[in-house]
């Protein structure tokens, strides 16, 4: 729904101006929420499945014999979500150029983090012969986890997306609430990270 306002200009003349109801960045904060409630869902499934059946292998390996903690990949995720923040403001001020150092900082952390798990798994199923077919453990490590990668890459994808936009001089200041939609959904990403942590690495183990 959309009103209309009529205000007077400086030289006395009337100037028509309309109003949304409800903006576009408004919009996307909308629809980002509606997203997250439905994600987070999928993902409690999920992790409630990985807690039911933790501990009932008949065989091995098991979670403690095999898991190390991801200190290094679970540092940098966490920092991407105060660089994405830093790029927005800074997107949000106008300075363009710390908006894309920021927001490409951002990239290089969530890239790390999806390179450490690739190394993770590449070791897992290479030198401790746990697959996703070996066990229960398995079935779950490797669909929860999984199912957060995937996530990752999602947000990879459209973080890459408008840093192209970026160098193509495309992105302004006026797109700083578009681009804090985006940003919700890596904090989304990152707040799932801490609760599969928690889950798979610490109370698993």
């Amino acid at each position: 729904m959309s009103t209309s306002n009529l205000t007077v200009g400086a030289d006395g003349s009337a100037l028509a101006t309309e109003q949304s109801g409800l903006s576009a960045a408004s919009k996307g904060e909308v629809g980002m929420a509606c997203l997250i409630v439905a994600e987070s869902a999928i993902f409690a499934i999920f992790v409630v499945a990985y807690l039911y059946y933790l501990g009932r292998d008949m065989h091995g390996p098991t979670p403690k014999e095999v898991l190390r903690l991801p200190i290094l990949n679970t540092i940098c995720l966490l920092s991407s979500s105060i660089t994405i923040t830093l790029a927005v403001r800074a997107l949000a001020a106008g300075f363009t150029g710390q908006f894309a150092g920021w927001w490409l900082a951002t990239i290089a952390l969530g890239g790390y983090f999806l390179l450490g798990t690739g190394v993770e798994w590449h070791r897992l199923i290479y030198e401790k012969g746990l697959s996703i077919k070996t066990n229960l453990f398995g079935t779950t490590f490797y669909s929860l986890v999984g199912l957060h990668a995937s996530h990752v890459v999602v947000g990879l994808v459209a973080l890459l997306t408008v840093m192209g936009l970026t160098f193509a001089r495309t992105v302004k200041r006026a797109h700083a609430k578009r681009v804090e939609v985006l940003a919700i959904y890596w904090h989304f990403v990152d707040v799932v990270w801490i609760v599969v942590f928690t889950v798979v690495y610490l109370i698993g183990r």
